[in-house]
C-alpha cells in the first residue's frame, strides 16, 4: 500500500501546511483586491506594490499588511456601502416605474 509508509503525524503535518498555504493564498488575493480597489494609490503606487508581492510575495504581502493593512477594513466598509446605495438606489428607480 501506498500510505502504509506514511505515519499519521507526517499526515498532521501535511495537512497543516497545506491549510496554511490555502490561507496564505486567500490573504494574497485579498491584499490583490485591496490593492486594485483602493482609490487613494496613483497607477505607479499600485504597479509597485503588485510588483513586490509577486517577486517577494512572504515580504510584500506582510509588508503591506503592516503599511496599509490597518485602513483595508474600511476601503472594504466603503465598497459595501456603495454596493449597498446603489441597490437601494435601483429598488427605488424600479418601485417607482411601476407606479
Amino acid at each position: 500500500m501506498f500510505a502504509t509508509n506514511y505515519p499519521l503525524l507526517d499526515v498532521f503535518w501535511s495537512m497543516l501546511y497545506f491549510i496554511i498555504l490555502v490561507f496564505w493564498i486567500i490573504l494574497i488575493f485579498h491584499i490583490m483586491l485591496d490593492i486594485f480597489r483602493s482609490h487613494d494609490l496613483s497607477g505607479a503606487a499600485k504597479a509597485l506594490w503588485v510588483l513586490l508581492i509577486l517577486v517577494f510575495p512572504l515580504v510584500g504581502g506582510l509588508m503591506y499588511l503592516v503599511i496599509r493593512g490597518g485602513s483595508m477594513h474600511e476601503r472594504q466598509l466603503h465598497v459595501v456601502q456603495a454596493q449597498q446605495k446603489s441597490f437601494e438606489d435601483y429598488i427605488r428607480k424600479v418601485a417607482n416605474s411601476k407606479e
